[in-house]
């Protein structure tokens, strides 16, 4: 990266960059190298460095993310007008392998986290309640609203309560070959190590997904099976129907569920921290409300803190399928080996048809914010979102929903779509105990299962939201401070946050998104 005093230029063969001067730059400016601007151009947005020939590429971070529809003058304000779009690159014939970088481990890291049953470990101790439909989600709010207030203050040692409430369960063809999608994300939500297998299960009674499907006999690690049996386990699991006649209407129900909880309270409060090597963190990383800083600043500064997380033997999740898409050349590059670049290929393909059963494609990513940020299109934004990923190899693929397995470690990417609400719960689902989210419009996105670490791209944001951005990468645009830099406090701040020594903007304010599950089954 070239940092000149207001223009940001990612790669030497780039014929654009981005300016990174707070209030954008007006027409008639003079740059660094004598450059002069034609036109007023915005903060995030590219100015044409030399004169780009009609059907000439447009290069950022030293590929092409567009070609010009006429001629660009040299101090022009490059934008999505003025661009055609790449096709994009067929998922065949690419480079597997090529690019595998190692670098020394990062001994001795450790951080404080709740030891589960399973080996895994959990940032937070929370109480899970989850449900097999829609219909019971008002009473579960409101029975889980009780609980905070009735028993929570009783046990000290428990973080909170999350009902795990969602928009399926009946009125959907149960049976349909993706309805394993959002069942399996569903099952797996449950299985978070932030509950520490402390779960509920609340039925309605006649729904098409019965409580033995979704938490089959086993998923689910019962500490005291007197205790689930006492409060009505069946099959194995802890399992409240509200249509069973032993519930005496809306009170009845109530009064049910916060009877249920206390064991898994009692439980769950008896857990204390204790130290941990790096290998019990599994960071899930997103970004959301992009601009073209993202891809100069937080995302690159992120990059630089996975790759000390990997190194540290930590486990690392990326995401965001139409995100990377653009670069799968860059990933399949990276892969660990020929079944790992095969595992990624397949998911791409896979969305790549989802999207073209629902008449999309890849362009229908970006949004206003990301164009507004100075994102001319899903190329540009896809080549600035994968850098969150490092460097290092790619060790394996999981597929939307699926959960990491046994000798799962190190890099993987979890194929999810690109909502932000929608990849979070995903990774959640595969075992996320802490979240990292790079934002450069801003979002006060944060989720009630897992801890959410909110880094901004632009000082201005950080400014602006103080109070809810916990870490602001806008120094690097500056020069004022390097992206290792930044990296090593976002390592700092994952560490302090995942040990319980510091709590997140969204935590404080208890700013949960609600749990969005991904169905490309029909419903009926």
């Amino acid at each position: 990266m070239e940092q000149r005093a207001r223009l940001v230029r990612m790669h030497d063969t780039d014929n654009v960059a981005v300016v990174a001067t707070r209030s954008g730059l007006p027409a008639g400016e003079r740059v660094d190298d004598g450059l002069v601007l034609r036109e007023a151009v915005p903060q995030g947005h590219k100015v044409a460095l030399r004169r780009i020939e009609a059907g000439e590429a447009v290069r950022r971070y030293g590929v092409a993310i567009g070609y010009a529809v006429s001629v660009i003058e040299a101090g022009s304000w490059v934008h999505e007008a003025l661009l055609r779009m790449p096709e994009a690159r067929a998922l065949e014939h690419l480079p597997v392998a090529t690019d595998l970088r190692s670098a020394a481990p990062l001994p001795g890291q450790s951080f404080l986290g709740y030891r589960n049953a399973d080996g895994s470990f959990g940032t937070r101790n929370l109480f899970a309640i989850t449900t097999t439909v829609q219909c019971v989600a008002g009473v579960v709010a409101q029975a889980a609203e009780r609980i905070r207030r009735e028993l929570l203050p009783r046990f000290p040692n428990v973080d909170g309560v999350v009902a795990i409430d969602h928009a399926y369960g009946c009125g959907v063809a149960i049976d349909a070959p993706d309805a394993q999608v959002p069942i399996r994300i569903l099952r797996n939500l449950a299985r978070n190590p932030n509950f520490g297998d402390e779960v509920m299960v609340v039925s309605l009674g006649c729904e098409k997904l019965q409580p033995e499907r979704l938490l089959p006999p086993g998923s689910i690690a019962l500490r005291d099976e007197r205790d689930a049996q006492a409060a009505g386990a069946t099959s194995g699991l802890h399992v409240l129907r509200l249509q069973d006649p032993a519930h005496g209407g809306f009170s009845g129900m109530l009064d049910a569920i916060v009877g249920a909880a206390e064991p898994h309270l009692r439980r769950l409060d008896a857990r204390r921290r204790e130290t941990t090597p790096l290998a019990g963190l599994v960071v899930g990383v997103q970004c959301g409300g992009s601009d073209a800083l993202s891809g100069v600043t937080a995302n690159p500064a992120l990059g630089h803190a996975v790759d000390m997380l990997v190194r540290a033997g930590a486990t690392v999740l990326f995401s965001e399928v139409t995100e990377v898409r653009d670069g799968v050349a860059l990933l399949s590059s990276r892969a660990r080996d020929a079944e790992v670049a095969r595992r990624l290929v397949a998911e791409l393909d896979w969305y790549d048809a989802y999207l073209r059963r629902g008449g999309a494609d890849r362009s229908a990513n970006t949004t206003p914010g990301n164009k507004a940020g100075g994102l001319s299109n899903i190329v540009e934004k896809a080549m600035g979102s994968i850098v969150k990923s490092g460097t290092l190899p790619i060790d394996f693929v999981l597929g939307p929903g699926e959960k990491l397995g046994a000798g799962q470690r190190g890099l993987g990417f979890a194929a999810t779509p690109a909502s932000d609400f929608v990849c979070g719960t995903l990774q959640a689902a595969a075992g996320m105990n802490v979240h990292v989210f790079t934002t450069g419009r801003g979002t006060p996105y944060g989720l009630a299962a897992v801890p959410v670490i909110k880094v901004s791209t632009r000082s201005e944001l950080a400014e602006q939201w103080p109070d809810l951005i916990d870490l602001d990468a806008g120094p690097i645009a500056r020069a004022e401070r390097s992206i290792a830099e930044v990296g090593e406090q976002i390592f700092a701040c994952i560490v302090e946050v995942a040990s319980g020594k510091r709590r997140t903007w969204a935590e404080r304010w208890n700013l949960h998104n609600a749990l969005t599950l991904f169905n490309p089954a029909p419903i009926t």
